[in-house]
């Protein structure tokens, strides 16, 4: 460590104790939590009469001292749950009298708040009605006339499959709520707790409404046979145009993990929503975004399911946020992520009904796409041009092998032949290239000890490019080829983790496909390689060795001093995968495995069949003893003057 370090850390560690020493100190609490309970002792029976008195006739709260069997107060330093971030220091149970479920504003100083018209006792008890049609099972509850639970039919959790279980798995559960936020006087009222009545109810259809100061919400729910989608209608009675303008959606959704490998699902848990203007966004780390422009649906996804919540007329970006936010510890492991969404939404006519659809289902492309209005693009198919490989090419390709009714393993290795067919003639003209760059590569290295000198690096550049044009070598002619593959293997990269047709589909010693196979089980932890060994992926690595080391004879070594070793790369690249590949898909590193095995099949085919190495050897022999004239290229006119100007500046510099 130098000097300028130490002194560094020297003066970082006086700076923290000049500050523990003299810095602002946290304000001592009145009474903490521990001195309270202290206090209240078995004997304590009598309650402050005044501040049962204020808080009993406090319309905010509206709430009531709770007796026990002998009529007396039940005294505690604990509040109800609800209300424990508002009242402190109180000693006494209380209950809630009264179903007022509001958020008080804070009301500028010429708004007098109105006095709460709502009369007490309004006790309500929760009702849960279920609807479902031959994919959904969705149970309604009359608090906040929301979706309580969903279930789907065609699908089990991982433990469930692994237990060979048939329970309908399940995408949330009660802790996740939404409603409407709207304004009332000088209060704002937040439906997902209101007591809505059951208005009317069918065999596919259900309507609640909250009734509260002549103001009136309805909320009616359509499920049809053979969706995932449910129609969920708004409507308003008593309200002015205003009131309805300023209305707000808002969700707090935290979605249940379903799959076997939960850093896997929690890290593709996003928040994804789409503009009007059919371009689309997304937040997937703990963040806060603010909309920017009209949306036209907002979706909460994990790895393979979602919720999506689209407006016919769109959603407003006024004071409209998105956020994903922290998990409680008790989550941790049982959700993967708290999504919540604060969007306008969108009405400006009180007598018109506000047109919304809840997608609750898999994240299945062809599902997605079938209702016409953009939601596929939750799938992760992967940014520009390798999501059009995807979506034209890849995805369909695969489907119509899965529509033959073979297996997903069989299909995959289906698809890796048929694109290898398709690039069998990339394939031959990069093996060529390959070819003839090892023939010429004895040539090469004479003209390296020929120019051995630093300075003389223009010279031997000259006439490597001589050797190449005398023999019609081209040194490009094998990295097009490359580079026409390479998109197709970083398309495959995004295809198969997000493909649901992967899911818990076995092969071979795979149990599920669209997560990691481990048939080896460490009983301890690697860090970064994890507790278990996926027998596809060291498959995968051994055979890019193999094909690395077969094609490591063409690199040349590099002739400048502090210059990388390739060839010692592109060794480390396969024992780099082993540990990035252990935990993702197993089908996605059954495909690299076949298709790199098929490679090197095909190259050794190319060399026994089609070419000759000696007989190339000896055409190019022929091509530098009679070399045809022909002009240079605009790319060999603009070289060979980059090389003129070089030269001459390394003449002046002599002078």
């Amino acid at each position: 460590m130098d000097k300028k370090s130490i002194t560094g850390l020297i003066l970082i560690a006086g700076i923290l104790i000049i500050f523990a020493m003299f810095g602002p100190k946290p304000e001592k609490a009145e009474e903490s939590d521990e001195n309270q309970t202290e206090e209240t002792t078995d004997d304590q029976e009598e309650v402050d009469s005044d501040n049962q008195e204020e808080l009993a006739q406090n319309d905010n709260f509206n709430l009531v001292p709770k007796l026990n069997e002998d009529g007396d107060q039940i005294i505690d330093s604990v509040l109800g749950a609800a209300y424990t971030d508002t009242i402190t220091n109180l000693d006494t149970f209380i209950v809630i009298n009264s179903s007022t479920n509001e958020e008080t504003m804070t009301a500028p100083e010429d708004i007098v708040e109105e006095e709460d018209e709502e009369p007490a006792g309004l006790d309500y008890t929760e009702t849960v009605t279920r609807l479902e049609n031959d994919l959904l099972i969705v149970d309604f509850t009359n608090v906040g006339g929301q979706i309580k639970n969903v279930f789907f039919k065609e699908y089990v959790t991982y433990e469930d499959y692994v237990a060979e279980k048939a329970n309908p798995l399940q995408l949330f559960d009660s802790s996740s709520t939404y409603g409407l936020i709207y304004p009332s006087g000088s209060k704002i009222i937040n439906t997902d707790k209101l007591n809505f009545k059951l208005v009317s109810q069918s065999e596919s259809e259900i309507t609640f409404e909250s009734n509260r100061k002549g103001k009136t919400v309805g909320f009616t729910y359509k499920l049809k046979k053979g969706k995932y989608d449910i129609d969920y209608n708004v409507y308003f009675k008593g309200f002015s145009d205003a009131d309805v303008a300023a209305t707000m959606f808002e969700s707090d959704f935290k979605l249940l993990a379903t799959e076997k490998h939960f850093p896997t699902e929690q890290r593709n848990s996003v928040i994804f929503w789409q503009y009007e203007e059919d371009s689309y966004d997304y937040i997937h780390m703990e963040d806060e975004y603010d909309l920017e422009e009209n949306i036209e649906w907002i979706a909460f996804r994990q790895s393979f399911f979602t919720a999506i919540l689209s407006n016919k007329t769109g959603f407003s970006p006024k004071n409209s946020v998105v956020e994903i936010m922290d998990l409680a510890d008790e989550d941790q492991t049982k959700y993967t992520k708290r999504f919540k969404s604060h969007v306008n939404l969108g009405a400006t006519n009180a007598t018109n009904t506000v047109e919304l659809n809840w997608y609750l289902g898999p994240v299945d492309y062809d599902i997605l796409a079938s209702y016409d209005s953009g939601i596929e693009d939750v799938v992760e198919l992967g940014p520009g041009l390798f999501r059009w490989i995807n979506k034209y090419f890849m995805h369909p390709l695969f489907s119509g092998i899965l529509g033959l009714g073979v297996g997903v393993g069989l299909a995959i290795l289906l698809l890796t032949i048929v694109v290898k067919l398709i690039l069998s003639p990339v394939n031959y003209k990069m093996y060529k290239s390959s070819a003839m760059m090892k023939v010429l590569k004895p040539e090469i290295e004479k003209i390296t000890e020929k120019f051995p000198k630093k300075e003389d690096a223009m010279k031997k550049q000259q006439a490597t490019m001589a050797l190449y044009r005398e023999t019609g070598v081209s040194p490009l002619a094998g990295c097009v080829p490359m580079l026409i593959q390479m998109p197709i293997l970083f398309a495959i990269f995004r295809l198969f983790p997000a493909s649901i047709e992967l899911r818990q589909k076995g092969f071979l010693w795979a149990e599920d496909l669209s997560s990691y196979d481990s048939p080896i089980q460490l009983g301890f932890e690697i860090p970064f390689y994890g507790a278990h060994v996926s027998i596809f992926t060291l498959l995968m690595a051994i055979t890019t060795l193999v094909y690395t080391h077969y094609n490591s004879s063409n690199m040349q070594q590099p002739t400048q001093a502090g210059m990388p070793n390739m060839k010692y790369i592109m060794y480390f690249f396969p024992f780099m995968m082993i540990f990035f590949f252990n935990s993702y898909s197993s089908g996605l590193s059954f495909y690299y495995f076949i298709s790199t095995l098929m490679t090197i099949g095909i190259m050794f085919a190319i060399k026994k069949f089609f070419i000759d190495e000696e007989k190339l050897l000896a055409k190019i022999e022929e091509k530098k003893t009679n070399p045809k004239k022909k002009g240079k290229s605009k790319f060999q006119e603009r070289l060979a003057e980059a090389q003129r100007i070089q030269q001459e500046k390394q003449k002046n510099r002599k002078k």
